[in-house]
């Protein structure tokens, strides 16, 4: 077999062989692939209709559905899954894209595995009288951001397959690929993109990465975000839609580029041709063979060149998140800090607990079962731990010798504290919308700004500026401190990526700082990384996919290089080449930052 590097450069030849002559360019006539057509001698796998009516993810939906099972499926072992959305252009022998035709021949001549393809078409909702519509989910299911078909995918249509078809399924994502052209393009690579656990091969024609329901976002987000295990084969032509919701052509090749710059594992075909499927049914048989190439022989997560992202200059290169703590039924894991032994210490919020975990691990030991709700913690000058005891309306400190509680400000509820060097604190409270400062000795807060929904707050690492996240917003602000400690020059500085979708809050939680200036945010979308001019620079997908939000970060371990990052199920750390900045020891000038 070819090497990918070669096979890149054969995909790219092939191109031109493949693009219509200049006196064909208006009706871009194609030679028919020989792997597209029937062939004597091959077997032929079947295929089966269906109609599904019962998603709960697309409620009152209903939409046809063909299964393909090549003739070489036995059920001894798993089958491949590959899923192509639009699903009827797809399933004619004699017309169309001729998928199954190139599974047939692909198959027998063994360059890609034995696959079940399961071709979907959007979901309609019937019409509720005859003078009424029907709603048409074609495009809210397949050019929205977020996991919602993705869930479909693997909550509702893969469990389908199983259970009414009897399919044996391989749960390996390296067995599964998607393909979609246009809108069913950009959900194909949605789908993988948002669960990569689940899909990582996806072939793309025509794809709709333009403003229609903010697929323009995907270029920066792919350069921004932590390198996903994802192989993608791109196609378009330069005479596609430039319309009002943005440029086919441009946009594609802007996300190539992208998906290159990002080090992932890219092919393209780039034509001449319109909006249609012409010049994709002609390479169809090619981009499948590139596509499943060297399946079985490397993970698909082996394919990557990371030296360009942020993420080769701020993460160890394959040291991945590593879980630590589990949290019981019904907690919500989220305040820790980390003492300079490696001790752990963490809040369970609603059940009132502090937990520490010793530096080699095992059990978590419990310090305190009525924390009065503490949710975030801090360390501070002192020694002592402090916590933000939202239910008694209290600041506590913990004498982390004797695990004695005692009260060192009341009268407000609070969220989350940072403790300066000299033994400020400074504290969020939600519920009465006001960022706080508690001075060492005096019990009662001073209020220091009015904010809407404050939640996460930390120092930078010079101790100079105060950052409260807006929960709500797409902001984290900055505030000088003053020489008394009160706040002055507020501004929303730290510019967040927002999550697509319903709940479009950033829900930026707790943050730390590092010692070069940076700053580090749990959010919806997983953990921000910003550099002191306030800009993302890298964003760290959810520990796991289908975890809920990353809600509070923190540095520990040796150097301080060791990022710890809480869900409410749970605690993960993974070893970065970042050092963390700990407010309660002497403040660092960070270097002057590139801007």
């Amino acid at each position: 077999m070819t090497s990918r590097r070669t096979s890149i450069i054969a995909a790219a030849a092939i191109a031109f062989a493949t693009s219509p002559a200049p006196a064909q360019q208006g009706r871009e006539a194609y030679p028919d692939h020989p792997d597209s057509l029937v062939k004597e001698g091959v077997r032929q796998g079947t295929l089966t209709a269906g109609k599904f009516d019962r998603s709960k993810i697309f409620p009152g939906t209903e939409r046809d559905y063909w299964v393909y099972v090549p003739a070489q499926y036995d059920g001894a072992q798993p089958a491949c899954l590959m899923v192509f959305q639009d699903g009827r252009n797809y399933i004619r022998r004699d017309g169309g894209y001729r998928a199954v035709n190139v599974f047939d021949n692909l198959i027998a001549a063994g360059d890609m595995p034995i696959t079940v393809g399961l071709f979907i078409n959007p979901g309609v909702v019937p019409p509720s009288n005859e003078n009424a519509e029907a709603r048409y989910n074609r495009s809210f299911e397949y050019d929205s951001m977020g996991d919602r078909y993705a869930r479909f995918l693997t909550e509702e249509m893969i469990p389908l397959l199983r259970e009414e078809h009897g399919l044996d399924i391989s749960d390996n994502p390296d067995d599964r690929a998607l393909c979609g052209a246009s809108s069913g393009a950009i959900c194909a690579f949605t789908a993988a993109w948002e669960r990569p656990d689940q899909f990582r091969r996806v072939l793309s024609t025509i794809g709709t990465y333009v403003g229609l329901r903010d697929g323009n976002d995907y270029p920066s987000l792919i350069r921004k975000t932590e390198p996903k295990p994802l192989r993608v084969f791109l196609q378009d032509g330069s005479n596609d839609l430039n319309i009002y919701g943005g440029d086919w052509w441009m946009a594609n090749q802007t996300m190539e580029r992208a998906l290159t710059w990002a080090g992932y594992e890219v092919a393209h075909r780039w034509g001449e041709g319109g909006h249609n499927g012409r010049h994709a049914t002609a390479i169809l048989p090619d981009a499948m063979r590139w596509l499943w190439e060297g399946h079985g022989e490397e993970p698909v997560a082996t394919h990557f060149d990371r030296t360009r992202s942020r993420a080769a200059e701020y993460l160890v290169d394959g040291a991945g998140w590593e879980k630590v703590v589990s949290g019981a039924g019904g907690g919500w894991l989220e305040g820790m800090a980390i003492t300079d032994d490696g001790t752990l210490y963490y809040t369970d919020v609603p059940n009132s607990k502090l937990y520490k975990l010793a530096p080699g691990g095992g059990d978590p030991e419990l310090v305190d079962g009525a924390t009065g709700r503490t949710n975030g913690i801090a360390l501070g000058p002192d020694g002592r731990l402090y916590g933000a005891a939202s239910g008694d309306g209290k600041i506590y400190a913990w004498d982390l010798a004797t695990g004695q509680r005692s009260t060192v400000g009341e009268g407000t509820r609070s969220n989350d504290l940072v403790v300066r060097s000299d033994g400020l604190i400074y504290y969020t409270d939600p519920a009465a919308e006001r960022v706080r400062l508690l001075r060492p000795g005096d019990t009662t807060p001073v209020e220091v700004d009015t904010f809407r929904k404050p939640n996460g707050i930390a120092l930078s690492a010079d101790q100079s500026l105060l950052f409260v996240a807006h929960f709500g917003g797409r902001f984290i602000y900055s505030y000088v401190i003053a020489e008394d400690g009160t706040l002055k020059h507020k501004q929303p500085y730290f510019h967040l990526h927002l999550p697509h979708g319903p709940e479009i809050e950033s829900r930026a939680d707790g943050m730390c700082s590092t010692r070069d200036g940076l700053l580090v945010s749990a959010t919806e979308l997983g953990v921000q990384i910003f550099d002191q001019p306030g800009r993302a620079q890298l964003i760290l997908p959810r520990p796991e996919p289908h975890t809920r939000r990353t809600c509070y970060v923190t540095f520990g371990g040796p150097n301080r290089q060791t990022l710890y990052a809480a869900t409410p199920e749970a605690i993960y750390r993974r070893q970065t080449k970042l050092t963390g900045a700990e407010a309660w020891n002497a403040p660092t000038k960070p270097p002057k930052p590139r801007l």
